[in-house]
């Protein structure tokens, strides 16, 4: 157990809770509609502290690299102004949150909120020290993202209770949160989080 308080310089990181991430979406990942629940309480607590949230969302070129069409291992999803690239209708996302779109060029992949994007830059501007960061999909664009984050020396902690996996091959899931939690990040839950 991590007992942990929401201070000045946290800043909280919704990864990709998109409709294609979603069941019935086109890369639906198991369960990763049991990520919204847990994910707008932790908005919720973020905003009652007055931290900024972030939302990172897959924003990909019709002939994004990553596609089967192109060679790439996944289906079509989360083609830039399309209803599947759209976040969860029940996904609480304040006005005011930074919405980071990655993906965007045709022939560079990005699973990080990181990658090509200027986040670093944006949160360090702000003065933001710690990041929580949950979403979709563990093994992927939630790995990618925690372990730049890591690189770009923010303390991460990883919402194990608002996270799923796509698990392509079994275990991969748990094989990245290990990894995660081996490069520094600090896994936590709604539990642990004291009260203001």
């Amino acid at each position: 157990m991590n007992t942990v308080r929401l201070q000045p310089g946290d800043a909280l990181i919704v990864v990709d809770v998109q409709k294609d991430f979603l069941p019935g979406g086109a890369l639906a990942v198991p369960e990763g509609d049991a990520v919204i629940a847990p994910l707008n309480a932790w908005i919720a607590r973020f905003r009652a502290a007055g931290l900024p949230v972030i939302a990172t969302r897959d924003w990909h070129p019709p002939n994004h690299c990553s596609f089967r069409e192109q060679g790439g291992p996944w289906p079509v999803h989360c083609v830039a102004d399309t209803p599947g690239a759209a976040f969860a209708d029940d996904l609480q996302l304040p006005e005011d949150a930074w919405i980071v779109s990655k993906a965007t060029e045709a022939e560079r992949e990005a699973y990080s909120g990181f990658q090509d994007t200027d986040l670093a830059e944006r949160l360090k501007a702000a003065g933001v020290r710690r990041l929580f960061v949950g979403g979709l999909a563990t093994d992927y664009c939630v790995r990618n993202t925690v372990k730049d984050a890591l690189a770009n020396g923010f303390t991460v902690f990883l919402l194990t209770d608002a996270i799923r996996a796509v698990n392509v091959n079994p275990g991969d899931g748990d094989r990245a949160i290990a990894e995660m939690t081996a490069a520094g990040a600090v896994p936590v839950t709604l539990d642990d989080l004291e009260a203001a």
